[in-house]
């Protein structure tokens, strides 16, 4: 599965997924650090990645233009070191792979993990 780190998650996170055997990016390797969110979006929608957020504002915006790509993981639980975020990150891939790949908004918190697929109305 192809990754797109959006830039407030750890940045060193995207060379532990890679050693996991993803094809993960983070914003800051890419040209992408000070990129709106929309042209992070066009991004992952072309190179078929899926963003991994903190950030509400994804979700809002595939909801607003009933976006059908890119998927969007948003990890809702603050303060998470690079190890953590990065196996926090594998069981939610492995647990929602289908719906990922399907097209999907994903909301992961301290005790749940929640999937709509897109498009939302």
């Amino acid at each position: 599965m192809k990754l797109l780190l959006d830039q407030g998650t750890p940045r060193s996170s995207a060379a532990l997924l890679r050693r996991a055997g993803f094809d993960a990016l983070h914003t800051g390797e890419t040209g992408l650090a000070e990129a709106e969110d929309a042209e992070i979006i066009r991004r992952a929608s072309t190179e078929n990645r899926v963003v991994v957020t903190l950030d509400a504002d994804f979700h809002a915006q595939l909801a607003l233009t009933q976006a059908r790509t890119p998927s969007v993981i948003r990890i809702r639980i603050e303060g998470l070191r690079a190890e953590e975020f990065s196996g926090l990150l594998q069981q939610v891939l492995n647990q929602c792979a289908d719906d990922l790949k399907a097209g999907a908004m994903i909301s992961v918190n301290d005790f749940q993990i929640r999937i709509r697929r897109l498009p939302v109305s």
